[in-house]
Parts: C-alpha cells; structure tokens; sequence
C-alpha cells in the first residue's frame, strides 16, 4: 500500500509540473491581471484624474442619455453602467457606424470625460480574452483555467506535508527555498484559489462544456437565451422615429419594484425607434448571487412592459458560482482579501515556472529546452508587470486630446511586455531578471509622478479623495519590490553546475 502510494504521489507530481509548465504562462498572464481587476473601478478613477464629479445613479444616467440621444442616436443600443461607491462615471457603450464604442460619460453634463482610457477594463478584458479575438481567447482561457484545476489538485495529491511545510521557509537554499515559497503561496490560500479556478470555469461553462446547449437546442441560440431568461423583453424595431420619455421616472420605478434595491445596468434598445425597449437591471453588489432581476419600459411612452426575476434553483446556484468569481459583493476588507490571494496565486504560478528550471539545474547542466524556458521566465515574469506599469505610464503622459487614445495606451502596453520578453530572449537571464526588474521599478515609480500626477495626488487629497493616494503607495511598494529582486538575483550565488560536477566524480 505504501508503495502504492508513493506511486500515486509521483504521478501527480510529474502532472503538477507539466500542467504548470504546459500553460504556466498564459496562466501568470491571467492570474496577474485577474488580480488587478479585484480594483477595476478604482484602477479606472485613477485614470481618469479630472472626472471629479459626482451625481445620483438616476441623475447620471438621465444626462448620459441626454448626451447619447443627441450624439447617438443612429445607435441600435446604448449600454450603461450607473455610478457608485467605487466608481463616479457612467460607463456606456454604444455603436457608432457599426462599431462598438466604450467612453466613461460624466455624470453631470453626460458628456466623455476628457481622458479617454479604458481604465481597469483592460485588465478585466486580459483577465479572460488574452487580447485575442472572440472566441480564441477565452477558449485559451477556459483551458488554462482546466490546467490550472488540475495542477491544484494534483498538487494537493503529491504533497506529503501540506500544511506543515507552510511553516517551513529556508533562506539561500537554491531549489528547496523556491519549493518551500511555492508551497506556502499555495497552501496559505488554497480554499480561495480553488474557488477561483472552479468558478472561473463555470463562468466560460457555454465554451468548454457546450454539449447540453447543442443537445437541446443545436444552433439555435436565440432558443437557448429566451429559456434562460424567459422574462426579457426582446421585440424588433418598428421602423418608425421615436422620441425617448424622460428615463428617471422609469428608473425609480424600477426601484420601487426592486423593492428599494438599487438598480446596477440600463440597457436601451432602438433607442430613437418608436419600439424602443428601456430594460433596467437590478444591483448584485449587496448579495454573493449575481441576481437576475429587471424591469422593462416602452421607450417612448415610459410603461412598464415587463418585470421578472430569477426564482429557479440551478439557475440562482450558477448566478452564486459566478458572483463569487466576480467578487462584486465584496467590500473593504474582503476586497483587499480575494486582491491578496489573487496576487498568491499569480506568485505561485510564477515560483513554480522558476523552480522547475532551479531543480534541473542542480541537477545537471540546462539542456537547450530549459534554457528557452529559462529565458521565457524571465520575459513573461518581469516582462508582464512592465507591460501593466508601461499601460498607467502612458495614460499619464499621451496628451488627453489624442485621436484614438485609449487603443494606444493599450498598444504601448503590449508593446513594451513584447519588448521585455526580446531583451529576455537576447540576454542571458543573469542579465535579464536585474535589467527588467530595475525598468519594472524606475515604470513603478514613474507612474505617480509623471504627467502631472502629483498635482492629481494633491487635489485628491484635498477633496478626501482616498484612491489616487492609495494607488500611489501600491505602485511606490511594486517599485520597492522590484528593487528588492534586483538586489536578489544580483547577489553572488555558488556555481550549482561546478558542484554538480563535484558530486558526478564523488
């Protein structure tokens, strides 16, 4: 039985390391910018500096569709986000001449805010699309998630001294100090990245595991989403100009029939068509489920049309799994508790990927493989963050009028991790983890200061505006943290190849 055992223990470990190898870096990718989305209203008030101003949910949305009625009106469907507590702007989309369009609108005038970024969107965005196209992205995604499920409980299965090992740290030890921060990032929160992982998958469930929509409805997906939500109203547009009532009374009546709950999402479809549908969707952020529940309007006459909310149990066990993925409900110290086991789990992928280059180079000589993995490492693991820190770099510094603004900043993010990752390829990784590192922290500490960012930092402060400052402090400790790996792998480590020489002619 022991034997048995032991066997089991081996086989799960070579699966733990290969699963990780396999996807380790699209699985960094994700869990990295999955993290940073954990604070993607307050990454995106970062961002946007100047949008100081503030109003009520049903105020902002009224001037936003004041200023879209009068700028969008060829639109076939405005899509708004309210304000709240974390967030002061509407965000809308919209198409625009057969393009969708995202701005954050202010919530007094209606009208864009100045500095037109996609804020923490993009985070949110490369957290599950990799910045590839529908669907090859998020099938990438979905498989990783599959991996990383499995490199977690496997994992759990080859270990023998799970939680005893979370204790045990030994400095300067070269493969078993890497092995024992690998095990504690993974044991501390390992009920948290087991329900990440689990209920990120469900959330991609219509991609990789398809079977029960095709078995029932083939391609008919129209079928599929009138069964899943069987109170929406969804009618074709008449064709006829229409003018939009007054949308503030459709909204506190929404309200009322939320049971004074707060509405979240406003969906208006034809707006400027004598059929349009104003669709109004309740808030989740008080509630782990992401509760199903809306209101629908005729647009031009402001009646209601249709109400329902979700009462079916599989259907509200799924809308659990996916809020505890979203994490909407979560507030002040739980937030800042799922952003800390995001950033263990992004660790634990990362000192995975170094360990297992560690461990085969004390044993022998890096064959020609690891050496190219070696190298990725260094690319995807500093050459990442570089990207991120590049991505608030430019928000800063692109002037706030520039055509097409918000894709540039994007560009140059992709750019400068594309760049990272070349330097790692080119320099030897005693060259690269330093040089990277150092450009990691001169970004990290750049990012507050430039383009008028401590004139931002004082007028926040001024008008108790808690985020700039905060956002600052963690970008001031990603560059000490940065500084500090340089001073690691800049210290004189022993030549592991000469000793394992000396062991080979013992």
């Amino acid at each position: 039985m022991s034997a048995i055992r032991e066997g089991t223990r081996q086989v799960m470990a070579w699966l733990h390391g290969w699963t990780g190898l396999v996807l380790g870096w699209v699985l960094f990718v994700m869990c990295l910018a999955g993290t940073m989305s954990v604070f993607k209203p307050e990454i995106s008030r970062w961002m946007r500096p100047e949008a100081t101003a503030s109003a009520g949910r049903v105020e902002a949305i009224a001037a936003a569709t004041n200023w879209l009625a009068a700028n969008a009106r060829g639109s076939t469907g405005w899509y708004l986000t309210a304000p709240d507590d974390r967030g002061n702007s509407v965000e809308a989309t919209y198409d625009n001449g057969g393009d969708f369009v995202a701005r954050a609108l202010d919530p007094v005038s209606g009208a864009p805010v100045a500095r037109e970024t996609l804020g923490g969107e993009f985070f949110y965005r490369l957290h599950f699309e990799l910045q590839l196209p529908f669907p090859w992205g998020r099938w990438l995604a979905s498989i990783a998630a599959l991996a990383m499920l499995t490199a977690l409980v496997t994992g759990i299965i080859a270990h023998r001294r799970l939680f005893r090992d979370f204790f045990t740290f030994r400095p300067r030890k070269g493969q078993r100090s890497w092995l024992d921060g690998h095990n504690a990032l993974g044991v501390l929160a390992m009920p948290f990245h087991l329900m990440i992982t689990f209920s990120g998958l469900v959330t991609l469930a219509s991609l990789n595991m398809p079977w029960g929509i095709v078995a029932n409805y083939g391609n008919d997906l129209a079928a599929a989403y009138r069964d899943l939500a069987p109170g929406a109203v969804d009618r074709p547009a008449a064709g006829r100009p229409a003018t939009l009532a007054p949308i503030a009374p459709m909204l506190r009546e929404a309200e009322r029939r939320f049971g004074a709950a707060p509405f979240s999402r406003v969906a208006l479809a034809n707006p400027a068509d004598a059929a349009s549908v104003v669709t109004v969707y309740r808030s989740d952020a008080a509630q782990i489920g992401a509760t199903v529940a809306e209101v629908s309007f005729d647009g031009p006459s402001g009646r209601v049309i249709g109400a329902w909310s979700e009462a079916r149990p599989a259907v509200g066990t799924y809308a659990v799994i996916y809020g505890l993925h979203m994490g909407r409900f979560a507030s002040g110290l739980l937030r800042w508790l799922y952003f800390l086991g995001g950033a263990m789990l992004t660790l634990a992928v990362a000192s995975g990927m170094i360990l297992w280059v560690v461990k085969r180079r004390e044993r022998a000589p890096l064959s020609l493989a690891n050496r190219i993995v070696e190298r990725l490492n260094v690319g995807i693991i500093a050459g990442v963050p570089i990207g991120f820190a590049a991505y608030l770099c430019a928000n800063r510094l692109l002037p706030v009028g520039l055509l097409d603004r918000a894709q540039q900043e994007v560009t140059i993010a992709l750019d400068a991790a594309g760049l990272a990752l070349l330097v790692a390829l080119a320099v030897p990784p005693r060259l690269g983890w330093p040089l990277l590192l150092g450009v990691l922290a001169l970004l990290c500490l750049a990012a507050p200061v430039v383009g008028g960012g401590l004139s931002y930092l004082s007028q926040a402060l001024a008008r108790g505006d808690a985020v700039l400052p905060v956002a600052d402090a963690l970008l001031i400790g990603a560059a000490l943290a940065a500084s500090v790996g340089v001073r690691t792998v800049t210290r004189r480590r022993p030549d592991t190849r000469r000793t394992v020489r000396a062991r080979a002619i013992a």
